[in-house]
């Protein structure tokens, strides 16, 4: 039980980091014109991998390591496929968001050049994302109250 509890309060607590630093991330880089801009840009994106990191090794904890309903009931819950379908797609977003921000990392330590007309198109991207989180947050408190289960 106490497990139980201590997993799922690490899986809400790094949706809350993540959304806090992915909406900083994204705030950062509107603004973005110079190497020194992007500091805060980096220091949020750092925090954004830990929570990303956080929330699938915990999710996948609950959903398979049978701490939860089980196995059987997220494989059969099409909001579970749902929220899974939304991280994907997150990820996905995150190949180009990720692999920009650290050529852009070795760009500063570097002194080479930054396109800084990416970094609207990151921070767009994190609008995006953060969108799919707060879906997710939806779909993850139905998947526990049993809403949308086929009966």
């Amino acid at each position: 039980m106490t497990l139980r509890w201590l997993i799922a309060s690490l899986h809400l607590l790094a949706l809350g980091i993540g959304f806090g630093a992915i909406y900083a991330r994204s705030r950062a880089l509107r603004r973005a014109s110079t190497p020194a801009d992007l500091a805060p840009a980096f220091l949020a994106d750092t925090w954004w991998g830990v929570a990303g990191l956080l929330w699938l090794v915990t999710g996948l904890w609950r959903a398979f390591g049978g701490l939860e309903k089980g196995t059987e009931y997220y494989l059969h819950h099409p909001l579970f496929h749902a929220k899974l379908t939304l991280f994907v797609l997150i990820v996905l977003l995150e190949v180009f968001a990720g692999v920009t921000l650290m050529r852009w990392r070795g760009a500063v330590r570097n002194g080479g050049a930054i396109d800084y007309g990416r970094a609207k198109l990151i921070s767009r991207i994190g609008h995006v994302e953060l969108l799919f989180i707060l879906v997710m947050l939806f779909l993850g408190t139905a998947i526990a109250r049993g809403i949308g289960y086929p009966s």
